[in-house]
């Protein structure tokens, strides 16, 4: 079976549940993929720390590693946490990271840093003319500190490459979802996140990566796209909508790929299954009616896409999303 190896890299003065967090995310998608027999990964999470010593947190307890950076042992992806106030003391006291970084990133490896804990990659040079976002109160410092950095204020979430920054714990825990549903597929990853994270955006939603997904040229790709969303309660198929833009169904799925980079059947799934997510949520439409609406006419047939889709029912979807929601109304007693 193959593995995925994940190192958590650990440091004085980090926050604890900047790293804990990712450890349970990956635990929890393998458990469920255990359960649901598509276990075909094992994932093996590593502690390391610069000399294989206990690190003092920030909270004021210690964390015991596994490994040391001197052992012989494969990364896939090194975590990185965030850093307590000032992230300069940590960086200088763990110098010795930098070149073993470099050297990672040599091997091809991939890196998530959150928060102050990408000081550590921009030491390393690993982020030289490339996007990279940070904790906001650091904004200045990381750009005067490291002028070669292309720093994206207005992003929560950065990509370059195989390179990622969160700027913080939350937008942290969409990297990781990235992650788990890269290695675990999008319907173990939807279960992560409604299990840990009710309230951050939907999967289906890109995060916000500073150069991923931008926004395409292809003019006539922007008009399908806008009219597939004006439309989801009707039949729709990908030879009709090739013809609606006067153009062949070979024609249509080639440029809708290369400007979107899913197929227009895909693409249109997603819509409609991200637009059921939020009548089910927001609306109490009956299954059917949510259905309709988003452009299944079958009850039935939509709830095997549904639960296809994100891996549960739309009725067990609703129940889940709806756990977490709570009215501001303040209820006046009945008058006798």
């Amino acid at each position: 079976m193959p593995t995925f190896n994940l190192t958590l890299l650990l440091c004085d003065n980090m926050l604890v549940s900047s790293t804990t967090l990712a450890a349970e995310i990956f635990q929890f998608a393998q458990a469920m993929a255990r359960a649901s027999r598509q276990w075909q990964t094992e994932v093996v999470i590593r502690w390391v720390s610069a000399d294989g010593k206990p690190v003092q947190t920030s909270a004021g307890f210690q964390l015991n590693p596994t490994h040391s950076i001197d052992d012989d042992f494969v990364s896939d992806l090194i975590h990185i946490p965030a850093l307590w106030r000032n992230p300069r003391p940590a960086v200088v006291r763990h110098a010795a990271y930098i070149p073993w970084l470099q050297e990672q990133h040599q091997r091809n490896c991939s890196f998530t840093a959150v928060g102050t804990g990408v000081c550590f990659l921009a030491e390393a040079g690993l982020l030289d003319d490339k996007p990279a976002t940070t904790h906001w109160h650091y904004f200045d410092q990381l750009q005067r500190s490291y002028p070669k950095i292309k720093l994206a204020r207005q992003h929560f979430t950065t990509q370059a490459g195989n390179i990622y920054c969160a700027a913080s714990i939350n937008a942290m825990a969409e990297l990781i979802m990235h992650q788990v549903e890269r290695i675990f597929g999008r319907v173990i990853a939807r279960q992560a996140q409604r299990n840990f994270f009710h309230e951050i955006r939907n999967l289906s939603e890109p995060v916000s990566f500073s150069d991923q997904h931008k926004e395409h040229s292809d003019e006539a790709i922007v008009q399908a796209q806008i009219w597939i969303q004006d439309n989801l309660s009707k039949q729709l198929s990908v030879p009709g909508l090739a013809a609606q833009f006067n153009m062949t169904t070979r024609t249509f799925n080639r440029r809708f790929v290369a400007a979107v980079g899913q197929t227009p059947s895909d693409y249109l799934t997603e819509v409609r299954m991200t637009f059921a997510c939020d009548l089910l949520k927001n609306s109490d439409l009956t299954i059917l009616e949510v259905a309709g609406y988003s452009g299944y006419n079958d009850a039935s047939w939509f709830s095997v896409r549904f639960k296809q889709w994100s891996g549960n029912s739309p009725k067990a979807y609703r129940r889940t999303v709806r756990a977490k929601l709570f009215s501001t109304e303040v209820k006046q007693p009945l008058l006798r």
